[in-house]
């Protein structure tokens, strides 16, 4: 049933991720009552913007492109240097494309937007089960942003997480229920080197493959 008169916001990188949070929520409050948000920080894989764009326009939902590339001038990580190879140092507890403050200056300027706009509601896709160990993917940090926002704009924000403990073979399940399966897997981009179709094997490509192979495998189990 959709939620008659909220709106919704969501934060929108044209990933497999931000996709299924996309159709999920244009089923939930209705297309006219759903926006994209989508960030330029200087990634070094275009692609994601150019995905982004494509989907958004397809689906007829209104994208706002932010222009947040002055990360480039305070932070330094392999997604913004194509010049560094992408991996996880003996030394590190996450690879070297976790973005320092990227999701909590993503997750503002949405909140800020949001509010000029009427919007309370913000969904973002991130997750604690399949990911990469960035901190500011966990479910404490986005309850305490939420926190923060509602006090800082004495704004009642509610942040959403529909993935937040979903596995990555859960997220494609959730996107045939969603009925969109076919659509997430060959319209999204999520490869860290930025190759069309994905590269295969860097982190989010095996991450993404393997929860693929999962779920089909258990598809057919319950077919059987």
């Amino acid at each position: 049933m959709k939620k008659e008169m909220e709106k919704a916001i969501v934060i929108f990188s044209g990933g497999q991720d931000s996709t299924t949070c996309l159709i999920q929520a244009i089923q939930q409050y209705g297309i006219q009552n759903v926006a994209a948000v989508s960030f330029n920080y200087g990634q070094r894989h275009k692609i994601e913007l150019e995905k982004a764009a494509w989907i958004a326009k397809d689906l007829g939902v209104e994208q706002i492109v932010l222009d947040t590339t002055l990360m480039n001038m305070i932070t330094h990580n392999a997604l913004m240097d194509d010049h560094e190879q992408i991996e996880k140092k003996a030394d590190q507890n996450y690879p070297n494309t976790f973005v320092d403050g990227r999701n909590a200056l993503f997750i503002l300027l949405s909140a800020i937007y949001a509010k000029s706009h009427g919007i309370r509601h913000i969904i973002t896709g991130v997750c604690e089960t399949d990911f990469s160990g960035y901190p500011d993917c966990r479910d404490i940090f986005i309850k305490s942003m939420n926190v923060t926002l509602n006090l800082a704009m004495d704004y009642s924000f509610q942040l959403h997480t529909p993935l937040m403990y979903l596995t990555k073979a859960q997220t494609w399940a959730l996107a045939d229920k969603l009925d969109c399966l076919d659509y997430i897997k060959e319209n999204t981009h999520t490869c860290y080197e930025g190759v069309e179709g994905g590269c295969g094997h860097c982190p989010s490509c095996r991450l993404r493959n393997k929860g693929y192979e999962e779920y089909l495998a258990g598809r057919g189990a319950q077919i059987r």
